[in-house]
C-alpha cells in the first residue's frame, strides 16, 4: 500500500513552498498592464515608470544566486519564512507609496526578499519526491515558472480596472502570511548553519552584486537612452564587465565560493543553464510584446489586454496534465525538443502578425506558446538540477534560475532594441513609396480632406488633417512590421536551443535523503 501518510507528509511542505514561488514570479509582471495607472497616481514622469518592474528585477537577479549559501546558513525553514514575510511587508510599504521614488525603493526591497523564495521552490521538488514521483513535481514547478509571468497583466489588469493600483499590493498580505506560518510549521529540510558568515566569500558576493545589478540597468535602460551614446549606460556596461571577470576569477579560485560556477563542468547542468536561459527569453519577451502590440497599436485597456493573453496561461494549464502523461513513458529528452520547438512555431505563427490581429487572430499563436511551455521548462529542471549531487544542488539552483531571469532581461532588451531600429528601418520602406505617383494614397488623401470640407488639390486645414492620419498608417503598420521582426529573432533562439537538447543525458532519479526527525 503507498505511504499516505509519507506522501502528505512531503506534499503540503512542498504546496507551501510553490505557492510562495508562486507570489514571487507573479509580483515579476503583476505591474505590466498597469505603470500607467501607477505613474498617474503618483505623479511620474514617463521615464520614471518602467522603473517600478525594474528596480524589482534589479533586486531579485542580484538575490537568486545567493539563494544556496543563504540556504546554509539560514536553513530552508527560516529562509523563507523570513522570505515571505519580507516580501508581504514590503508589498505593503509599496500599497502605502507615496511619490514614484519610495515605490522604487520598496520594489526593490520586495523584489530583494521576495527572491530566495524561487530557487527554494524549485531545489525543493527533489528533496521532497524521489524517483517517477520527481515528474510530477518538476512538472509543477515548471508550470509555476512559465504560467506566473503570463499570469502577472492578467490579474493586475483586472485588479487595476476593478478596484485600483493599490490592491495589486495589498493582495499578498493574506497570502504571505499565511505561507510564511505554515512553513515554520512544515517545513524541515535542514538545519540553520551561522559558522558559515564567518568564512563567507564576502569579496565574490560584492562583485556577482555589482556586475549583476550594472548588467540589469543596461539591459532595461539601454534602449531607452539609446544604448552607447548614454555615458551612464557606456559606464554601467564596462563596470559590469570588469566586475562580471573578476567575479568569475574569485568563484573558480576561492574555496568556498557564493556561487558554485564549477558545477557548469557537468554538461547536463551547463546545457540546462543555457536552456533555462532561452526560455527565459522566450516567456518573458512574449509578455513584454504582446501587451505592447496590444495597446499601442491595437489601443487596448489593460483589463483587455489581459483577455486577449490569458489563452497562453489556459493553453499552459492544459499542458500540465499531458506532460506528465507522457513524461512517464518517454524520454523527457524528445519531449523537451517538442516543447522548445513548438514554442518555435508560435514565434513563426506570430511573425504573421498584422495591425489587424486582435483576440481571435492571437487565439492560435498563443495557444502553441502556452501549451508546451511545460514541456520545455520541466525537462530543464530534471536533466539540468537533477544531475547534480545533493550537496552541490542548493548552491547550483540560484545560478540555474538566475539564468532564466537573465535571459527574460537579455530578451526584452534586445527586443526593444529591435522595436526601435526597425521601426524606423520599415517606417523609411513605407514613406519612400508614398509619393504623389501613388494612386491609392493619393485617393486616400484626398478622401480624407474633402471629409474635412478641402478643395482637391488645396493644401488646407484638410489635407493637413489627412497628411497626419497617413503618418499614423505608415508609422502603425511599421511598428507592426518591427513586432514581427522581435518575434522572429526569438524563433531563432528557439530553434538553436531545440538543435542542443541531444547534447543532454538521461537523468536516472536519484533517491532524495530522509527526512530529519522532529
Amino acid at each position: 500500500m503507498p505511504d499516505t501518510a509519507g506522501w502528505l507528509r512531503s506534499l503540503l511542505p512542498f504546496v507551501v513552498l510553490c505557492f510562495g514561488g508562486f507570489m514571487a514570479l507573479l509580483d515579476i509582471q503583476i505591474v505590466a498592464s498597469s505603470l500607467q495607472y501607477i505613474g498617474g497616481g503618483l505623479s511620474a514622469a514617463q521615464d520614471e515608470i518602467s522603473w517600478v518592474q525594474t528596480a524589482y528585477l534589479i533586486a531579485e537577479i542580484i538575490v537568486i544566486p545567493l539563494s544556496g549559501w543563504l540556504t546554509r546558513v539560514f536553513s530552508t525553514r527560516w529562509l523563507f519564512a523570513a522570505s515571505a514575510a519580507g516580501f508581504t511587508v514590503a508589498s505593503l510599504l509599496c500599497a502605502f507609496a507615496w511619490n514614484i521614488q519610495s515605490m522604487i525603493e520598496f520594489r526593490a526591497l520586495q523584489g530583494m526578499l521576495g527572491a530566495s523564495m524561487i530557487p527554494i521552490m524549485f531545489t525543493s521538488s527533489f528533496y521532497f519526491f524521489q524517483g517517477s514521483r520527481r515528474v510530477y513535481s518538476a512538472a509543477v514547478v515548471g508550470t509555476i515558472a512559465s504560467i506566473a509571468p503570463v499570469l502577472g497583466p492578467v490579474i493586475g489588469g483586472w485588479i487595476t480596472d476593478n478596484w485600483n493600483w493599490h490592491w495589486l499590493f495589498y493582495v499578498n498580505f493574506v497570502p504571505g502570511v499565511v505561507v510564511t506560518v505554515l512553513t515554520v510549521l512544515l517545513v524541515r529540510i535542514d538545519e540553520p548553519d551561522l559558522s558559515l558568515l564567518k568564512e563567507a566569500d564576502y569579496p565574490g558576493i560584492v562583485l556577482m552584486a555589482v556586475a549583476l545589478g550594472t548588467l540589469e540597468y543596461v539591459l532595461e535602460e539601454g534602449a531607452r537612452w539609446n544604448w552607447f551614446d548614454d555615458a551612464t549606460i557606456r559606464n554601467c556596461a564596462w563596470i559590469a564587465a570588469i566586475a562580471g571577470m573578476l567575479f568569475v576569477i574569485r568563484s573558480l579560485t576561492f574555496a568556498r565560493p557564493v556561487v558554485d560556477l564549477r558545477a557548469l563542468k557537468n554538461r547536463n547542468f551547463a546545457v540546462g543553464c543555457f536552456l533555462s536561459f532561452v526560455t527565459g527569453i522566450g516567456i518573458f519577451s512574449t509578455i513584454y510584446l504582446t501587451p505592447l502590440f496590444l495597446g499601442y497599436v491595437r489601443g487596448y485597456s489593460a483589463w483587455q489586454t489581459g483577455l486577449a493573453i490569458f489563452s497562453t496561461g489556459a493553453a499552459s494549464l492544459a499542458g500540465v496534465p499531458v506532460y506528465i502523461v507522457l513524461a512517464r513513458k518517454f524520454d523527457t529528452r524528445w519531449l523537451m525538443m517538442f516543447g522548445l520547438a513548438s514554442f518555435g512555431v508560435s514565434m513563426w505563427a506570430f511573425s504573421y502578425i498584422t495591425s489587424d490581429w486582435s483576440g481571435g487572430e492571437l487565439l492560435l499563436p498563443q495557444i502553441l506558446r502556452g501549451f508546451p511551455q511545460v514541456f520545455a521548462v520541466a525537462p530543464a529542471v530534471t536533466l539540468g538540477l537533477g544531475s547534480l549531487s545533493a550537496e552541490r544542488l542548493k548552491y547550483a539552483s540560484g545560478l540555474f534560475n538566475m539564468m532564466r531571469n537573465l535571459g527574460g532581461a537579455v530578451g526584452i532588451a534586445v527586443c526593444g532594441a529591435i522595436l526601435n531600429t526597425r521601426t524606423n528601418f520599415h517606417f523609411d520602406g513605407i514613406t519612400y513609396h508614398l509619393t504623389p505617383a501613388n494612386g491609392a494614397m493619393t485617393r486616400m488623401v484626398d478622401g480624407i480632406a474633402q471629409r474635412y470640407g478641402a478643395l482637391p488639390g488645396s493644401l488646407d486645414a484638410g489635407h493637413v488633417a489627412a497628411l497626419k492620419e497617413l503618418w499614423h498608417l505608415a508609422y502603425r503598420e511599421a511598428s507592426t512590421l518591427a513586432f514581427a521582426d522581435a518575434f522572429h529573432a526569438i524563433m531563432v533562439a528557439f530553434i538553436a536551443a531545440t538543435l542542443l537538447v541531444p547534447l543532454l543525458r538521461q537523468v536516472t532519479p536519484a533517491k532524495a535523503p530522509s527526512a530529519p526527525s522532529h
